[in-house]
């Protein structure tokens, strides 16, 4: 969104600010032709070095490591999505910081479209979550950035939400087993991560505006959506991006009980604080809040922070630790002794990337459903009828806004097909659904690849496909009983025509490689390896945000009751259970043992044993019921592990507990407490099918963890005082205005971005 928000916004903008603009920078003294940089390549403790350097710098010069360089009418850049300028004078070199939780994008090309985090979480699998953050780590550091605005840390709380695609899911236990390993990929490849978004953005609709304000009581707040956001900072993330939305009535990134209290007090973080694109919306009171760097323009931490520094309302101390924590990070990660390398222009994408993605896309594809194992095709199948422009021209690799990636070429799924089944002997024929009928009644099979676009800067109004799709799988189904449904979507659809098709796969936004994995699952030679990460419902309306006041209304009145949690608890039968998933095999459990007295290190283990005929991947899944006194749901995702095992093959897997695996957040003593009683616990294939059950029980009561401290001094209470409010509006009328667009720019939304540097298109006439 941010490339294409500039590119639509900007010249809309421009005649309404040239009379109002400022410019916001300051100048630093002249570099010396020779400087005097000690804390480079010097082997003193980070600590030292940063307090080195920081009892060397000007008021200028520290205002300038906490904003960025974007010109007042850039939406981003310059050159990445954001930057701190360089301060040569004190060997301070640019912090480049470039989207995003798919690969590199902004606009830039060379790089790999990898899948979306969605499909990413249907693998199930921190392994290659690591390795798909390295990948965007490699990529981003080729490109010459420094900081990639990666992993997304929300949860799936409605699958309308514009950005579902982007997050990891709807469980804050595999969001953040899984972000956190994309944090350890990133980082291992020189890159300072940016988890985003504290706290609680779950929606476009009117975002960064006040009516955008998410009403969370605190014990949701802390189990569901900031338990990610503790495990990325246990991982070491070096930065987390603060949201556009409010929380019950503040701001997010001037509200210093996220910031200072939580993210900084309670949760031990060290690195900085940035704000997302234009979502500053104090000066004052968000320095004193806990925000550290302002993106990716900087009046309001350029003249308006030099003000309230002036005039005491911004203690020196407070800019000190603002910088101390931008420059802890960049010493850590050598920026200071990095020579360059690395080129916005270069190209980053290589084979060994786009296998990446290809693994990724055939390890989260996701079979719903199989009758009379159609699936996988085999030799018997003579022809297949491929239908739809979803798998042409209309095909989605990557969704839209700051997650959006430009891949080199496309691989649709028709094209992939093709060249599998010409292996097989097999005939394709293509249709484009206006003669979907007849194709599909001479065909062996037919594949009907549907899709539904989602997009940052607008919510869906619903989950169902278009009528034209809907319309085009009951044609085919009607005259093929053999069809076969591909979900190309950024996560749940209703699915009317369940019972008229025999097949369904869930393949996301599944990146370049798309096509190639798709045949690859198909026709067998792969599994679909994926399991849900998000429930599917049977309508819009059994959802746990099916009510307006909810979503997009700001109402979390449903609490714990997120995703699978909601459904258990409210006896609902979905269309498929989160942790769901189809294979080419049969597993068995057995043999559930634990070990432990419920603290951390207790162990819960179990034998699965691949009862099939041929090799497939398992992703066993230990969840655990709560003495009724805690008042949590049914049951939580405690544990998961993917285990691969040929046919008639053993393994025991292995989950252990941590401290907050049995705990539950303490209103009263602000802290996490373990209750003492007895805790079932069971294992198996989803979150509906546990054949094992066991207990750990606990003796005693225990807290797990300390209270939350209290508000630092000088920490606001919400917005700056109003006539700060009105100076930032006066001094920063870009900023302003930006910031109220992106709000209105969510009532209709942005057009899509372009999937390819080479136009995907239907098959011509010849093939």
């Amino acid at each position: 969104m941010r490339r294409s928000l500039r590119t639509v916004l900007a010249p809309a903008v421009t005649s309404l600010l040239l009379a109002t603009t400022v410019v916001t920078g300051s100048a630093a003294p002249a570099a010396a032709e020779t400087p005097d940089c000690p804390w480079v390549d010097s082997d003193a403790p980070v600590e030292q070095r940063v307090q080195q350097l920081l009892s060397r710098m000007t008021l200028d010069e520290k205002l300038d490591m906490v904003h960025g360089a974007a010109a007042p009418l850039q939406f981003v850049g310059p050159t990445y999505a954001g930057a701190i300028s360089e301060i040569p004078r004190l060997c301070i070199p640019q912090l480049g910081l470039t989207d995003g939780p798919a690969g590199v994008g902004n606009g830039h090309t060379g790089v790999t479209q990898l899948p979306s985090p969605m499909a990413l979480a249907a693998s199930w699998d921190d392994d290659l979550a690591t390795r798909y953050g390295a990948t965007i780590g490699k990529e981003s550091r080729g490109k010459g950035a420094d900081v990639a605005l990666a992993p997304t840390v929300d949860l799936l709380r409605d699958p309308r939400a514009g950005r579902s695609f982007e997050t990891l899911g709807e469980d804050p236990h595999l969001t953040g087993e899984l972000a956190s390993a994309q944090v350890r990929g990133i980082q291992g490849e020189g890159v300072l991560a940016q988890a985003k978004h504290i706290a609680a953005y779950n929606q476009e609709t009117l975002r960064n505006l006040p009516a955008n304000d998410a009403k969370v009581d605190q014990r949701t707040l802390q189990e569901v959506y900031l338990s990610p956001v503790q495990d990325v900072v246990d991982a070491g993330v070096a930065s987390v991006m603060c949201s556009y939305n409010r929380l019950n009535g503040v701001h997010a990134c001037n509200n210093s009980y996220l910031l200072n209290q939580v993210l900084k007090g309670q949760f031990g973080f060290e690195g900085f604080v940035t704000s997302d694109w234009f979502a500053t919306q104090a000066s004052h009171a968000a320095a004193n809040a806990g925000m550290d760097l302002q993106m990716p323009g900087g009046c309001h931490y350029g003249p308006r922070l030099r003000k309230g520094i002036n005039s005491g309302a911004v203690t020196t101390a407070t800019l000190d630790g603002m910088v101390s924590r931008i420059l802890r990070p960049m010493f850590q990660f050598g920026l200071f002794e990095r020579d360059g390398g690395g080129s916005p222009d270069d190209v980053v994408t290589n084979p060994d990337h786009a296998e990446l993605a290809r693994q990724v896309a055939q390890q989260g594809m996701t079979l719903l459903k199989n009758d009379d194992e159609l699936l996988p095709l085999g030799e018997g199948t003579g022809s297949v009828a491929v239908i739809g422009d979803a798998a042409g021209k209309d095909v989605i690799g990557s969704g839209g806004g700051s997650p959006h990636v430009i891949a080199p070429r496309i691989v649709t799924p028709f094209e992939g097909i093709a060249d599998r089944a010409e292996q097989a002997g097999a005939d394709v024929a293509f249709d484009d659904g206006g003669n979907a009928a007849k194709v599909a009644a001479d065909a062996d099979v037919a594949v009907v690849a549907v899709s539904k676009w989602s997009t940052e800067s607008k919510d869906n109004d619903d989950i169902a496909l278009s009528d034209q799709d809907t319309k085009l799988i009951e044609r085919t189904a009607e005259s093929n009983p053999n069809t076969i449904v591909v979900l190309n979507t950024a996560g749940p659809v209703e699915m009317p025509w369940i019972d008229d098709v025999a097949g369904v796969l869930a393949a996301w936004y599944p990146g370049q490689e798309y096509g190639t994995a798709l045949a690859s699952v198909l026709f067998g030679d792969s599994e679909p390896g994926g399991r849900l990460p998000a429930t599917f419902p049977v309508s819009q309306a059994d959802m746990p945000t099916a009510d307006h006041e909810r979503f997009p209304g700001g109402s979390y009145d449903e609490g714990l009751g997120v995703g699978y949690r909601w459904y258990d608890r409210e006896g609902i039968e979905p269309q498929f259970p989160f942790g769901f998933g189809l294979s080419y095999t049969t597993f068995a459990y057995s043999d559930v043992q634990v070990r432990g007295d419920g603290a951390a290190g207790t162990t819960v283990s179990a034998e699965v044993t691949n009862t099939g005929d041929r090799a497939g991947s398992e992703v066993a899944q230990l969840y655990v019921t709560h003495p009724e006194s805690d008042r949590e749901p049914p049951k939580r995702l405690e544990g998961f592990q993917r285990v691969a095992l040929e046919p008639g093959e053993s393994r025991r897997v292995e989950f252990e507990l941590d401290d907050r695996s049995l705990a539950h957040w303490d209103t009263d003593g602000e802290q996490w407490v373990r209750s003492a009683g007895d805790y079932p616990v069971a294992v198996g294939g989803s979150s509906r099918d546990l054949p094992l059950e066991s207990e750990v029980s606990v003796a005693e009561t225990t807290p797990v963890s300390e209270p939350t401290p209290p508000p630092p001094p000088h920490a606001p209470e919400g917005d700056d005082p109003a006539l700060t409010k009105a100076g930032n509006v006066l001094r920063c009328p870009a900023e302003s205005l930006y910031s109220a667009v992106l709000g209105g720019i969510s009532l209709f939304g942005l057009p899509p971005g372009k999937q390819a540097e080479e136009t995907p298109d239907n098959p011509t006439a010849d093939g």
